[in-house]
């Protein structure tokens, strides 16, 4: 049946985009639909969406490491020509699983060994570290074509640089590595995520993350949960990185307070699904009053802010860029061709994300519809234009005063 749904999520697409249909006709049939019939559910995916699903995560963050490169690979380059170690250690902090993961590996490996090859060094071993919660799917991680097609160059000889990948279960608020021990820090898209729902939201508004609605309290709250987790994210990790190491970092940004722009507005669409379904008596009213996320999205003055007030590291460069929420959606275009289309793909990338939130919270059942409607719900918003992501990408490094500490 799950493989009957999926080849009717095909057959319908097909048909909203070949007919001459206004785009609220095609909302409006997509309406008719339940999400089964163009998705499958997270407990039983089947081989179209597991490949829909890598297309989609795969697009976002090749979109992102092209964007990305400049500062990492001018990191790479000033960690490669200042140190000297026969075993280079490298760690991706927030990895997640799937094909994400492998395109940033391949990404900066290729970095590394761009820059020994070219300056003509005795090249070292690469020990990679692929740091997520203990909840995150290693075993798929390792079991990648990827990894094994490395191995295999390894063990022939092929490779001059010997890779061994290690997965480190834990989080990035905490204790990783030794002191001093690694020498290039990545994360991408994770800092946004705290380590905790702040503490105090409980009687204030029912909306799952601020909004411009939200109340100045709302913002300190998110804001002062996000600079102690920030913090000491910083301090860990400087106690943490080799002198001369380097850290890139890339977030989702904002541009002015009090709002998020459209990353409040993508927030919004999904507490909207939610709140239609509590007023429906899907969900009960205060199972949604207490839902709150984890997530807190700076101005790049914040972040400043906090590097600086903690001490032990420096900013030294800076690059803002934007992203489509369809991150198959490579057009400079101001409008979204099918905006239907578009709010499947924004749902499905999405889902893995914040669905073990939902479904610890909310249960398992809701978990179909919730992202149907999520879906609908993006396809209007679309029709006011196309709407983007904030990014902020920067390397860190450490403060000349701690270099000879």
């Amino acid at each position: 049946m799950q493989n009957a749904g999926c080849m009717k999520k095909t057959k319908h697409a097909s048909i909203l985009v070949g007919r001459p249909a206004t785009t609220l006709h095609k909302i409006e049939l997509a309406e008719k639909a339940s999400f089964s019939e163009w998705n499958c559910s997270a407990q039983a995916l089947n081989k179209v969406y597991v490949v829909w699903l890598n297309k989609l995560c795969r697009r976002g963050k090749e979109h992102a490491i092209i964007r990305t490169r400049p500062i990492l690979e001018e990191a790479v380059g000033e960690l490669c020509n200042t140190i000297t170690v026969e075993t280079l250690v490298i760690a991706d902090l927030g990895c997640a699983s799937g094909p994400n993961a492998f395109c940033v590996i391949s990404e900066i490996i290729a970095s590394v060994e761009g820059n020994y090859i070219r300056s003509g060094r005795c090249p070292p071993e690469i020990q990679y570290f692929l740091n997520d919660l203990p909840g995150n799917d290693f075993n798929s991680l390792f079991r990648s074509p990827y990894l094994h097609e490395r191995r295999a160059w390894d063990q022939e000889g092929v490779g001059c640089f010997p890779l061994y990948v290690v997965g480190l279960p834990g989080s990035f608020y905490g204790r990783l590595f030794p002191l001093k021990s690694a020498h290039l820090f990545y994360s991408s898209y994770s800092l946004h995520w705290l380590s905790q729902v702040p503490q105090g939201l409980e009687d204030l508004e029912s909306d799952m993350y601020v909004t411009e609605e939200s109340s100045p309290l709302s913002w300190k709250i998110y804001l002062e949960q996000y600079e102690r987790d920030f913090s000491r994210f910083l301090k860990l990790r400087s106690k943490e990185l080799f002198f001369g190491g380097r850290m890139t970092l890339t977030s989702l940004g904002r541009r002015k307070p009090p709002t998020c722009g459209e990353n409040t507005h993508f927030w919004r669409l999904l507490s909207d699904a939610l709140r239609d379904m509590a007023f429906e008596g899907i969900i009960q009213w205060d199972k949604l009053k207490a839902f709150k996320l984890p997530h807190y999205v700076p101005l790049m003055e914040e972040v400043k802010a906090v590097v600086v007030k903690e001490g032990s590291l420096c900013i030294e460069k800076v690059h803002t860029f934007e992203s489509n929420w369809d991150p198959l959606d490579e057009s400079n275009e101001d409008f979204v061709l099918d905006e239907v289309s578009s709010g499947q793909d924004v749902a499905a990338m999405i889902r893995p994300v914040v669905e073990p939130l939902l479904t610890n919270h909310f249960g398992d059942g809701i978990i179909d519809d919730l992202f149907s409607r999520f879906a609908k719900n993006v396809a209007r918003h679309m029709l006011k234009g196309k709407p983007k992501w904030m990014k902020e990408n920067f390397c860190v490094i450490q403060c000349l005063k701690d270099l000879f500490n």
